[in-house]
């Protein structure tokens, strides 16, 4: 009887269940790590072990003792940690750990894009407020202000003027884990910006997949991404293009096989960008998404992939119908009493996950991780999937303390998140 296979996988919130449940599937012993021990994924994983995503020798050390097959991460806090492990281990990664540590730093990953002829904004990353202020007069303004390690667009600012910076790099030093901070040039884009999940085999893209990345302007934090679409507003040529240069990215990194998060836009200049590539899965069930509208899971082959299993052959794929995401979220902190999803709605909605009960203080939405559930719906049209998420309040409310919020999304695609 062959020997079952053990894979870590770093975090524990419920993004990662679909994980877990893929990876029990394919018979394995799934081993969670972080150090929120009465987060819920562990109570689906068969062990549970304390250590901080980030701390790369401990995770390290859990690995030795459990004599692991694979490590995988679904959250950008271990990706860099998933990296070093397998690494260390000489167990199957993403690609070189060099090439993870670019990936997931924005300033050196911007540097390396810029050396490479890639379609970047102006960027550069400091360690220390008194020179980026040295410097504020070298920037035109707006400037998007960001850690280079933090993910769910925690500690992200759009800064107007030259005496918002200060306020706006204190901000950003509060969510970084290296205590650095990148200013980058502000990209305009034309329609939404894209965030999806994508999948690599030994360093060719099979999937690549692009959506319309949404906002709430009334949101705490704006920059979050509230909703997504597929397909998306970029047009055949644009993705085509960005596809082009996704595959020479991750060539010129020597990745081989993974699932991916990956970030893009168009500019108003009209050059397609590469905003963020990840080697994990996204946080805010993408792949899921993709699944439901596709047939393809990228989840399964990412478990496979970290275990070193055959692949399952993706082939052609194509969307069927008009899928959208709604990261459900508060406009305020309170207790959470319901959510209500009108009649005429409900038979377009294909999953609802609450992660909220009745009487659970729930927190306005200040990142990604403040989302209390996801709503995922299809629709026959185009035109009927774009009016329901612009008049959302109409038709979806979540209600607090006996009054109610509604997740009404004006202007959807006012703003971008960037990671």
């Amino acid at each position: 009887m062959p020997k079952q296979k053990k894979i870590l996988l770093l975090g524990g919130d419920n993004l990662l269940l679909p994980v877990i449940k893929s990876a029990h599937e394919l018979g394995c012993y799934v081993i969670t790590v972080d150090y929120l021990p009465d987060n819920v994924a562990h109570k689906y994983s068969d062990e549970y072990q304390y250590a901080s995503t980030t701390d790369k020798e401990a995770v390290l050390e859990i690995a030795k003792k459990c004599h692991i097959d694979g490590i995988l991460t679904f959250t950008d806090s271990g990706v860099v940690t998933a990296g070093y492990v397998a690494h260390e281990l000489g167990l199957p990664s993403p690609g070189p750990y060099e090439s993870i540590q670019i990936l997931q730093n924005k300033g050196r990953f911007r540097q390396f894009l810029a050396e490479h002829g890639f379609n970047v904004p102006k960027a550069k990353s400091y360690t220390a407020i008194d020179v980026a202020l040295g410097e504020k007069e070298d920037w035109t303004y707006p400037v998007i202000v960001k850690p280079v390690d933090s993910a769910g667009s925690k500690g992200v600012t759009k800064v107007e003027s030259k005496d918002q910076l200060e306020d706006a790099v204190v901000f950003a030093l509060e969510y970084s884990i290296s205590s650095e901070f990148i200013i980058e040039e502000w990209i305009e884009k034309v329609g939404c910006s894209s965030d999806s999940d994508c999948f690599s085999l030994n360093g060719q893209f099979q999937m690549l997949t692009y959506s319309a990345q949404r906002f709430d302007e009334k949101a705490a934090n704006p920059y979050a991404p509230a909703a997504f679409s597929w397909p998306s507003t970029m047009g055949k040529q644009v993705e085509e293009e960005l596809s082009s240069e996704l595959q020479r990215l991750i060539t010129l990194l020597g990745m081989q096989t993974s699932i991916y998060n990956i970030e893009t836009r168009l500019g108003t200049d009209s050059k397609p960008y590469i905003m963020e590539v990840s080697p994990r899965g996204g946080g805010n069930r993408l792949a899921e998404v993709v699944r439901y509208a596709t047939g393809v899971d990228m989840i399964t082959n990412a478990v496979r992939g970290a275990l070193g299993m055959p692949i399952e052959e993706i082939g052609s794929w194509e969307y069927s119908g008009h899928w959208a995401e709604i990261m459900l979220h508060s406009y305020s902190n309170g207790a959470f009493q319901s959510l209500d999803i009108n009649e005429d709605v409900r038979p377009y909605v294909r999953d609802l996950s609450l992660w909220v009960k009745e009487g659970d203080m729930i927190h306005k939405f200040e990142s990604a991780r403040y989302a209390i559930g996801s709503l995922i719906l299809c629709f026959p049209d185009e035109q009927m999937m774009l009016d329901r998420l612009a008049h959302q309040g109409d038709w979806l409310k979540i209600y607090l303390d006996n009054t109610y919020n509604m997740l009404k999304i004006s202007k959807l695609d006012k703003f971008s998140g960037g990671g």
